[in-house]
């Protein structure tokens, strides 16, 4: 038997919700697109699992279950959070005034994941407190003294971001046994934080719940958190060399970009120039995939490293430039390391689960990666030109990583808004149908690179001349005698 009245009245109940949401945006502008965490695809997950699973902190629900280490960790951070509030201020906020702060809150939290989670609501907020003062403590300077000067941009995290990376500076002393092995202790698990909390997409909060956990500890609000997490992303990037950009600062009366997550923070670090600057060509012939970078060496394309430069230049690895008959192509360089690949790859879920809010920019730069560097020929040509570095076993492990790179992903390359890249296929292609270019470049690589061919060719060229010369003579003498 089934309750029709009920049935009816719960579903005009939703209805009129839903026409009173549509009517709020009618007649006005619709709101922008919001960010929202997502689970990684089977289609995607199923060539490299471990690249979206934390394996040190679980951030959020997703993951909340795990047999993870940190849970101890986080419950001391929040006596932190605690005590810097209580440093901070005459009459700080207790427990009870955070919790019920983030209990307001709840609802809008878990609106921002996609699915939804059996966790009772006193668990749930439980979780965003400790996750939201874990973030602070690592990454948003709440330990810092409030009176100390704010360290200058490029050396604000230089330390910690150079542990992270797999750098330990221990000046020219020496270091006893257990202060090295606390040392390897501490870069692991630096490695470890930065590649959960950070990278990862499904590992993640939104950003206003950190944001209102530290307006409740520093009750001042002339620190806004943003400030230094925007600071740590920034140096982090800059480090690994993959942008140079500050999409956070912007000069008034614009609006201050605001990330929805961690991740998303980094990915507004790769908006390329060309996006920013609102100049993106629709029209053209229709294009189809990239050639591999040895098929477009024998085009006669010459590849160039371009510098990352925050002053008109390359500001991320995204900024890829190609000269106008396609001559040149200017990639910036590419360095390869253990966690390049994850951040690679989160970056694209976090594009493939908001194609209208996020853009689909570091899916095109996976995509044109991965077909011009998928054999060990074209990842070692690439090497030789500066615009990749890697140190791993061998260029084919390279390639193969680049191929499998964008397994799952969801891309059309003719289509503009998707393909910021399409105007520079358009170019390369133009080259590589040219075969008068094809052949002068087929020439110059087979003969011009080597100086001996190329005397060879040359004393081959005047003596063919010769010859013809000394046959037109000999036959006007015949024909002419008396001349």
């Amino acid at each position: 038997m089934i309750d029709i009245p009920s049935l009816a009245k719960e579903l005009r109940v939703e209805l009129s919700s839903f026409k009173s949401s549509t009517a709020r945006v009618v007649g006005g502008a619709a709101p922008p697109p919001c960010i929202i965490v997502d689970k990684v695809g089977e289609s995607t997950r199923i060539h490299d699992p471990h690249e979206y699973v934390p394996q040190y902190v679980s951030i959020g629900p997703y993951h909340r279950a795990a047999d993870l280490a940190g849970e101890a960790i986080k419950v001391k951070y929040l006596g932190d959070v605690l005590s810097a509030a209580a440093a901070s201020s005459t009459a700080p906020m207790t427990l009870e005034d955070y919790l019920s702060e983030l209990a307001h809150l709840e609802h809008s939290v878990r609106r921002c994941y996609v699915h939804s989670f059996d966790i009772p609501s006193r668990e749930f907020v439980r979780m965003l407190l400790l996750d939201a003062c874990y973030i602070l403590v690592r990454f948003g300077d709440v330990l810092t003294p409030r009176t100390a000067a704010p360290p200058q941009p490029a050396a604000a995290a230089a330390e910690e971001v150079a542990v992270a990376n797999g750098v330990v500076h221990a000046g020219h002393r020496v270091v006893p046994t257990e202060e090295r092995r606390a040392a390897a202790d501490d870069q692991q698990m630096a490695v470890a934080v930065v590649r959960d909390v950070l990278y990862l997409a499904e590992n993640q909060i939104p950003f206003f719940v950190v944001d209102k956990v530290h307006q409740l500890t520093f009750l001042d609000g002339e620190t806004p958190v943003l400030d230094a997490i925007a600071r740590y992303a920034h140096d982090l990037l800059s480090w690994t060399e993959y942008s140079v950009a500050t999409p956070t600062i912007v000069a008034p009366p614009a609006l201050r970009p605001e990330p929805a997550d961690l991740l998303h923070l980094l990915h507004m670090h790769f908006t390329p120039t060309v996006l920013a600057s609102g100049k993106v060509s629709r029209g053209g012939r229709a294009v189809g995939r990239w050639r591999t970078a040895t098929e477009y060496h024998y085009a006669g394309v010459t590849f160039k490293r371009r510098p990352l430069s925050s002053g008109g230049g390359a500001r991320s690895i995204l900024d890829v430039k190609v000269s106008r008959r396609g001559g040149a192509l200017q990639v910036p360089r590419l360095s390869i390391d253990g966690e390049t690949w994850r951040l690679l790859r989160n970056l694209m879920a976090l594009e493939q689960s908001n194609p209208s809010a996020a853009g689909s920019h570091v899916t095109a730069y996976c995509v044109f990666m991965s077909q011009l560097a998928c054999t060990a020929r074209d990842v070692e040509l690439l090497s030789r030109r500066g615009v990749i570095v890697h140190g791993l076993g061998n260029d084919g492990e390279v390639a193969g990583l680049f191929a499998n790179l964008c397994k799952g992903a969801v891309f059309d390359f003719d289509e503009a808004d998707q393909n910021y890249l399409r105007p520079v296929c358009q170019v390369l292609d133009r080259r590589f149908r040219s075969r008068p270019r094809r052949w002068m470049a087929s020439l110059r690589q087979k003969y011009f690179l080597n100086p001996w061919l190329t005397a060879g060719l040359v004393a081959a060229t005047i003596g063919l001349v010769c010859t013809v010369i000394q046959a037109v003579y000999s036959v006007l003498s015949y024909v002419k005698p008396g001349n």
